[in-house]
């Protein structure tokens, strides 16, 4: 099996957390809760810091959960989050999505949210996925499209942003704008019966958009993807500060929205 090779853009820089821990089933997996039944076995791809892994283990007690990442010291922030939450019907482990430490038909869902624009293979990780997947089952999967985000008003720096963003991504191994690509690369891994949707994040609110605007100033300029962005020569130090003010200014403005494109999909086993 291959292994992985991107870099993950984004780190786990507080930045960063703040934005993954804001996450539920209900704002991130919706079009996922109707599959969802007590007692069933569910593997969360990519976990994080676990605030969608212990909603999915609370929709499927007495089922169990089994959430992986690459990450050690994120998956100590998931154990910890459902121990504060008293979810006991999950487990964390270290893996690869390539490469799945998984026997065959292990799972009724796997579940991965905002992972396959960051891996090397994404038709290998949903090969993957597909194969831990029992018959009957349903892998699904969820991921932003960059490009295809929108905000309002037009602030000079947020395009930069944007342009830059995708570089980073891009020379990381990474696919920035999977949410167009997922359908198609469901249907390279093997799946037939897939259901594609999309659904969107917005942040309008004066609360909600100085949280959002506030995260991506401090990701630009203190976060794994600031040192990637310098260190790669896609930016210099001086340029992300930049990019950093515009995303304050944009957050200050009484009539600032943005909104974040997802694509999705459900696949049946």
């Amino acid at each position: 099996m291959p292994k992985e090779t991107a870099v993950y853009t984004h780190g786990h820089h507080e930045s960063v957390l703040r934005s993954h821990q804001w996450r539920t089933a209900a704002n991130s997996a919706a079009y996922l809760i109707a599959e969802l039944r007590p007692g069933q076995a569910v593997l969360d791809v990519g976990c994080g810091p676990g605030t969608i892994t212990a909603d999915l283990a609370s929709l499927v007690a007495p089922g169990r959960v089994t959430a992986v990442d690459t990450s050690g010291d994120v998956l100590e922030r998931a154990a910890a989050n459902a121990a504060e939450r008293g979810v006991e019907n999950v487990e964390f482990a270290t893996a690869d999505v390539h490469a799945l430490d998984f026997p065959d038909d292990s799972f009724d869902v796997v579940h991965a949210h905002q992972v396959l624009q960051h891996v090397s293979d994404p038709v290998q990780a949903l090969r993957e996925m597909r194969r831990v997947c029992r018959p009957g089952g349903v892998v699904a999967a969820r991921d932003s499209d960059y490009a295809a985000m929108t905000w309002y008003p037009e602030v000079p720096g947020m395009h930069e942003w944007q342009e830059l963003y995708g570089r980073v991504a891009r020379a990381n191994g990474g696919e920035p704008d999977a949410g167009r690509r997922l359908l198609s690369w469901a249907r390279q891994a093997g799946f037939t019966d897939i259901i594609p949707t999309a659904a969107a994040w917005c942040f309008a609110t004066p609360e909600n958009r100085a949280w959002w605007s506030g995260l991506w100033a401090d990701r630009t300029t203190a976060s794994v993807y600031a040192e990637l962005a310098v260190d790669g020569g896609h930016a210099t130090a001086g340029q992300l500060t930049a990019i950093s003010e515009a995303w304050h200014a944009w957050g200050a403005e009484p009539d600032a929205w943005f909104m974040v494109p997802h694509g999705e999909v459900l696949c049946r086993v």
